[in-house]
């Protein structure tokens, strides 16, 4: 008798080495509520998968009409400047930014879309996480308690041999099931994380995308704005646009003539006064009193913002005081400095056709008329003839390096 329940004991603990917990009825109603689920996901993610495709095929529309007009827009900048074509430019430029509005505002709409399905998989993830590893903690305790328990007691409470066999199948079987929940959590958690990180970078793209609509609305007015200028300006003739075109060429035209035929005046220093603000070439080439003020190095266009100090001037096209300059030079007029019009593309330099539409200096008049040097160099004096009947005076400082500073309309 005593042999007997030796054996018997080896038996049952061979049973119960590595149990894993509960008995595994509940194991067949969890895997088929999974199923379901992973096809429910599956329906939703092929249904969103077929409207973003319907959206990306709508950007991919917008992305060809953007290319035909940009091509369209290269054509029209080859034919003859006439104040129609210029309009018709600027009209298909308005029309481009529209579009690229409207392609950037539908890739943000995609994204927002997809970060909201990211936020309820995310969501629905922390529940499944956390349902998951309450099932295991419970397991575990259960398999501890299991461990613990008395072969030879669970033989009597089980009614015998034969139940307790049948109990040793069902904890084989909650056993199996637990290591796939242990997998099944762990691929949940690799899941969440991944969908965490993909949102934090979709996140990402739209603040991107976000800034850049926010250049082209930005564009887009400026845009406007220099169409309207053009028609003021112009009054929306071709012979206004056409004589505006010409007093843009004749000053470019006199400061090349005066780089070949200026006269020498001879060293100058910094802060030494060089001219007097004035109104030289008008009507010819000019419609106000103001000096224009131009760098150029190696025989190239900067900014002259990038050679002057930093200081605060005022915009006369914003209304305000701006922060302008970057660099060590003295500015050539004292305060206060009044900025009539940019370096680059403003909504007057439509009319500088020989520089590709950009306005090379800065145009800047002041309380006091008294220009002085930047920075030390040779100062030459060229006075040339712009347009029919004016003259305009110039006077350009040679820096070395290259450097060249030009100053013009003066007295």
């Amino acid at each position: 008798m005593n042999k007997f329940l030796t054996w018997l004991a080896v038996l049952v603990a061979s049973f119960t080495l590595g149990a894993f917990c509960l008995t595994a009825y509940p194991v067949l109603a969890e895997e088929s509520t999974s199923s379901a689920e992973q096809a429910d996901e599956s329906d939703k993610d092929k249904e969103e998968d077929s409207k973003t495709d319907d959206k990306l095929d709508e950007i991919d529309d917008l992305q060809k009409t953007i290319e035909e007009l940009r091509s369209k827009i290269n054509e029209n900048k080859q034919e003859q400047r006439t104040l129609a074509s210029t309009i018709s430019v600027l009209n298909n430029r308005i029309l481009l930014n529209e579009k690229e509005i409207e392609k950037t505002e539908r890739e943000i709409a995609i994204l927002e879309r997809q970060i909201d399905d990211l936020s309820g998989r995310i969501e629905g993830l922390e529940m499944s996480l956390g349902e998951l590893s309450m099932l295991l903690v419970e397991r575990i305790q259960h398999q501890y308690k299991q461990a613990k328990q008395d072969p030879l007691t669970k033989l009597f409470v089980t009614s015998g041999l034969s139940g307790l066999i049948r109990e040793q199948r069902y904890i084989s079987q909650a056993r199996a099931h637990t290591e796939d929940i242990m997998l099944a959590t762990e691929y949940k958690r690799q899941v969440y994380d991944e969908q965490k990180q993909t949102k934090e970078e979709k996140q990402q793209e739209v603040q991107v995308l976000r800034d850049r609509l926010q250049i082209q609305h930005n564009d887009l007015a400026g845009q406007r704005q220099e169409k309207q200028v053009l028609l003021d300006q112009t009054k929306n003739s071709e012979r206004e646009y056409q004589k505006l075109l010409n007093q843009a060429l004749a000053e470019y035209r006199a400061i090349e003539q005066a780089i070949i035929s200026g006269r020498k005046v001879g060293p100058v220093k910094k802060g030494e006064p060089i001219a007097l603000i004035g109104n030289s070439g008008y009507p010819g080439c000019s419609t106000g009193a103001h000096l224009h003020f131009e760098i150029r190095k190696n025989n190239k266009w900067v900014d002259p913002a990038a050679y002057l100090k930093p200081r605060s001037v005022l915009d006369a096209d914003k209304g305000e005081n701006i922060s302008l300059g970057s660099g060590d030079w003295d500015w050539p007029i004292k305060d206060p400095i009044r900025l009539t019009q940019h370096y680059g593309k403003t909504p007057y330099s439509w009319r500088y056709n020989y520089s590709g539409g950009i306005h090379t200096g800065l145009d800047l008049t002041s309380g006091s008329s008294v220009i002085s040097a930047p920075a030390d160099g040779e100062l030459y004096s060229s006075s040339q003839a712009c347009g029919s009947s004016s003259t305009i005076n110039i006077r350009y400082i040679d820096h070395g390096d290259g450097v060249v500073s030009f100053y013009l309309h003066v007295q």
